[in-house]
C-alpha cells in the first residue's frame, strides 16, 4: 500500500495515543501529517517532537498560544473554527476522529466533505447526526471507516457481503465493571472505580458510558447509521469475556463473527489500512486460554441508559441530540463528584423529557440543541 498521510484529531487521549504506537510500528506504511488535541500542551508537545508533524492544532487558544512559541516552524491551528481549518490545510489522506464528544463533529463533516476518508472512533457524531455524516460521505465520495472495536468487527464481517442479506446485527457487550454488582449497591461506587474497566483501556468519558451501557445505547445508533439497518435488527448481548466482538446474522441463519483479544490496536490499524490488512506485534488468539465464552441479555433495569437510548433513537427527531449533550453533561458531574452513578439515567431522561421534540437537521440545529441539553443537565445539578 502507498504510504498514508494520517491527520490525528484527538491524539492526546487514548485512541489517539494507541494510534501513534500503530503508526510507529509502520513507519513505511503510514505518516502522522497533523495532530490536535483539546488543552493537553505538553502530551501534543511531546507528540510533535516525535512525529515531526507540521501541522499542529488545539482547541483551546491560549495553549495554541504555547505551541506557537515552542513549535514557530510548524503551522498551528487554534480553536475549534481552527481544527476544521486544519482538515483542509493539511490535505491528508485519512483522518482519525478521536476527538471526545460532540466537539468532534464539526472536523468530521470537514473532511468528509473535502472528499477525505475518516477512521471515526468517538460515537457522538453518529449518534447526534448519524443521517449528516453519511449523507455527507455519500455526496463526496468518502467513507466513514469504524475505529470502535464492536463495530469494527461488524465491518469485517459483512466486507463482501450482501448487506440486503443482513437478518440481525448481534452487538456485544462487556457488561462493564458492574455487571454483577448488586444494583442497590450502584448509587455508591465511585469514579475511580467506574473507570476501572475489566478487559480494555479507553478514555474516561467511554470507560464511564462503559459502566453505565450508555456506549452501548450509543452503538445502536452507529450500527444503524454505518451499516444501513434498522434500529430493530441491532440486538444487544453481553459477552463478559469480550473476546466476540460482535456477530452478523444473515438470512440463512449464518452468523459470522470477529474475534480477538480485547486490544484497540487491532480495530485501529485495520482502519488505518483499509483495505488491506497489516502484521501486527500482537500474540495470536489461543482458544483453549480465552475460553469459556458465556452470553447474556443486557438488564436494562439496572443499567437504564440502554433503554434510554433505544427511546431516543424511536422518537428520532432532535431526542437522539438531547441524549448526547445530556450524557455528556452527567458523566462530568459524576467525574467530578458532584452526583452519584445512579444519578448519570436520571438526569438524562429528564433532559429527554424537557425536550419539546423540535428536529435538528444541520449542523447549526445539532450544535444548538446539544448545547441546550448540556446546559439543561449543569443547571440541574446546580439547582438541586
Amino acid at each position: 500500500m502507498d504510504k498514508r498521510r494520517i491527520l490525528l484529531l484527538g491524539s492526546t487521549g487514548s485512541i489517539g495515543i494507541q494510534t501513534l504506537d500503530v503508526v510507529s510500528c509502520h513507519p513505511e506504511s503510514f505518516e502522522i501529517a497533523g495532530l490536535a488535541a483539546g488543552s493537553d500542551f505538553n502530551t501534543l508537545a511531546e507528540q510533535a517532537v516525535a512525529t515531526g508533524a507540521e501541522y499542529l492544532g488545539l482547541a483551546d487558544t491560549s495553549a495554541a498560544g504555547k505551541l506557537r512559541d515552542r513549535f514557530p516552524d510548524a503551522r498551528v491551528f487554534a480553536g475549534a473554527d481552527g481544527l476544521v481549518e486544519m482538515v483542509s490545510a493539511v490535505e491528508p489522506d485519512l483522518v482519525v476522529g478521536a476527538i471526545s464528544g460532540f466537539a468532534g463533529l464539526p472536523s468530521v463533516l470537514a473532511a468528509l466533505e473535502a472528499g477525505i476518508n475518516v477512521a471515526l472512533a468517538n460515537k457522538e457524531p453518529l449518534v447526534a447526526a448519524g443521517a449528516l455524516v453519511m449523507e455527507t460521505a455519500r455526496r463526496s465520495g468518502a467513507e466513514v471507516i469504524p475505529i470502535d472495536s464492536e463495530l469494527s468487527a461488524i465491518f469485517q464481517c459483512i466486507e463482501g457481503e450482501c448487506k440486503a442479506a443482513i437478518t440481525r446485527i448481534l452487538l456485544t457487550a462487556s457488561g462493564g465493571p458492574f455487571a454483577t454488582l448488586p444494583a442497590e449497591q450502584l448509587a455508591e461506587v465511585t469514579p475511580e472505580q467506574a473507570l476501572a474497566h475489566p478487559n480494555w483501556k479507553m478514555g474516561r468519558k467511554v470507560t464511564i458510558d462503559s459502566a453505565t451501557l450508555a456506549n452501548k445505547g450509543f452503538e445502536i445508533f452507529e450500527v444503524r447509521w454505518l451499516f444501513g439497518v434498522s434500529f430493530e435488527q441491532v440486538q444487544v448481548v453481553v459477552h463478559h469475556q469480550s473476546i466476540i466482538h460482535s456477530l452478523v446474522e444473515f438470512c440463512d441463519t449464518s452468523v459470522i463473527a470477529q474475534l480477538g483479544w480485547p486490544d484497540m490496536r487491532v480495530p485501529i490499524q485495520y482502519a488505518l489500512s483499509y483495505p488491506q490488512r497489516l502484521p501486527a506485534p500482537l500474540k495470536p488468539l489461543d482458544l483453549a486460554a480465552a475460553g469459556p465464552f458465556t452470553f447474556a441479555e443486557p438488564d436494562a433495569e439496572k443499567f437504564p441508559c440502554l433503554r434510554l437510548a433505544r427511546q431516543a433513537a424511536q422518537a428520532g427527531a432532535g431526542y437522539p441530540v438531547v441524549l448526547t449533550g445530556a450524557d455528556e453533561a452527567a458523566v462530568q458531574l459524576f467525574l467530578a463528584g458532584r452526583i452519584r452513578f445512579t444519578d448519570i439515567p436520571v438526569f438524562v431522561e429528564r433532559a429527554l423529557e424537557a425536550h419539546d421534540g423540535t428536529p435538528a437537521d444541520n449542523l447549526q440545529d445539532i450544535q444548538r440543541l446539544n448545547d441546550w441539553a448540556y446546559e439543561y443537565v449543569s443547571e440541574m445539578r446546580s439547582n438541586r
